[in-house]
């Protein structure tokens, strides 16, 4: 989906702005986006994607404009964050360049990414287990400034993308030639950043200077309650935590939640307790879900949610989204609201690549294996399309093309099962070895080395997919394959 074909003309951002700083017109602003939603996406449905799925992307809409519309009535999001989820939000996300994307399109048969997720730091003050980066504070390695901002100006030029996700390391730990993340974000208005963060070191100063820039909404991280979190992260961490949503509140930057799904606390994290003390309590106004991938410090299979837990999780993600408004997404049970996997730059558009503070460009933060730095990309002269454009990246599009997109309705692939290195772990090993990618750690090294960890995660995502299989073809694919045969 393109969330461009659900939402009005541009020249009516500065309406719906008007009537988010308006209280008695923001329900009608809300309905009548939402009734614009249903007419793109159910009505019209020029993708003609299976029904189900395009009722999947107009509750996630309608549960996006319900956190808005909550976090402006309770106060949650400042003039200033308001102006610039109307401005650059709405105005240059939403309504992404036309003419930029038609020009892109011709020319490479794909629409443009969306989006750069950028850890431009390795060092964290904090010591968490499990932690996909395997950072720490003695992990003093980072991006440079200039080269950062490069890399931020040039997707804007390349793909008119303004949306940007930073994560780690701890991001606000990020420091280079006096320059911090705080000056990231100010140095590009037009952009909107999603930063992910354990949310210590958002003092007081901090979400001042946030709240007067507006462009950006920090995901921090929890894992539950104060022992859950503690236990992972560190004595007095959710204690610390809880100022940093104060310090947030105070100053009208509108924030979320990041959670790990491990088999010991998925069912803690979607709990009734859990979505009142954060949403209600708290004013989180979304939460990411991600359930944990083997990959970085002390990586093993058994932290992982069990198949079954993960049938689980899809069920009560979407009683949260679809009964109760709630923004929740959970990066591999929501796959059917982005068309699959949006790694390599997303066949379908939309997608994103991601950089590390090393410069090693992966198609995905959890797929660490990169055939291009982007040190030595320009130093040669290329740019992030040179890297778009290689083997890794095309191989992973044309299999989520062949998996998804290039099918008939009543015989797509299963995005309940979107993930290739995941769910799909023999497909992707295949095309790391064919394209000879290199391992982006120490860790990566050690998963392509493990011939159990291979096989234990060909037999993960094999059974997930026997559990999966008769949901998606009875509640996505039923409709197509009756009219099939017809």
């Amino acid at each position: 989906m393109n969330i461009t074909d659900v939402i009005p003309v541009r020249a009516e951002v500065g309406l719906l702005n008007l009537a988010a700083s308006t209280s008695f017109l923001r329900p009608t602003a809300a309905g009548f986006l939402e009734r614009v939603a249903y007419n793109r996406l159910i009505q019209v449905n020029n993708d003609n994607f299976p029904e189900q799925i395009q009722h999947d992307k107009l509750a996630m809409i309608k549960s996006m404009i319900h956190s808005a519309e909550t976090g402006l009535s309770r106060g949650l999001i400042g003039s200033s964050a308001r102006n610039k989820l109307a401005e650059v939000f709405l105005g240059k996300i939403v309504y992404k360049p036309n003419e930029l994307r038609r020009l892109f399109m011709e020319k490479h048969g794909m629409f443009p990414p969306g989006f750069v997720l950028i850890s431009p730091t390795a060092r964290c003050n904090l010591k968490c287990k499990g932690c996909y980066a395997g950072s720490d504070a003695t992990r003093n390695v980072t991006l440079p400034y200039d080269m950062v901002n490069r890399i931020l100006n040039e997707k804007v030029k390349l793909w008119g993308s303004h949306f940007t996700v930073v994560s780690g390391g701890e991001p606000f730990m990020y420091k280079d030639g006096g320059k911090t993340l705080l000056d990231i974000f100010e140095q590009h208005p037009d952009q909107y950043f999603l930063v992910y963060t354990n949310g210590t070191l958002i003092t007081p100063d901090v979400a001042r200077r946030l709240g007067e820039m507006g462009n950006v909404t920090p995901a921090v991280s929890v894992e539950g309650f104060e022992k859950e979190t503690d236990d992972r992260r560190g004595n007095g961490a959710f204690k610390r935590i809880l100022k940093a949503f104060e310090n947030l509140r105070r100053e009208g930057v509108p924030f979320g939640i990041s959670t790990t799904a491990f088999k010991h606390n998925c069912e803690r994290i979607q709990s009734d307790e859990f979505i009142r003390f954060f949403s209600e309590e708290q004013g989180a106004l979304y939460q990411w879900i991600f359930q944990y991938m083997p990959i970085g410090r002390s990586f093993t299979l058994d932290m992982m949610v069990t198949p079954e837990q993960r049938l689980h999780m899809y069920d009560r993600t979407w009683e949260l989204v679809r009964e109760r408004n709630l923004f929740v997404a959970d990066f591999w049970n929501s796959g059917t609201v982005a068309n699959g996997c949006i790694a390599a730059g997303g066949s379908y558009g939309g997608g994103y690549m991601y950089i590390d503070w090393n410069g090693a460009i992966s198609p995905c933060a959890f797929y660490p294996f990169s055939v291009h730095n982007i040190k030595d990309l320009y130093a040669a002269g290329g740019d992030l399309n040179t890297a778009l454009f290689a083997p890794l990246f095309t191989k992973i599009r044309s299999w989520q093309r062949e998996y998804f997109d290039d099918k008939p309705n009543y015989e797509k692939g299963n995005l309940l099962v979107p993930c290739p290195i995941r769910d799909h772990h023999r497909q992707a090993r295949a095309i790391v070895d064919e394209v000879n990618a290199r391992p982006i750690d120490e860790d990566g090294a050690r998963a392509l080395g493990d011939s159990s960890y291979c096989r234990g995660m060909i037999e993960y995502g094999e059974k997930v997919d026997c559990l999966s299989c008769s949901l998606w073809k009875e509640r996505y694919l039923a409709l197509k394959k009756q009219m099939k045969s017809a």
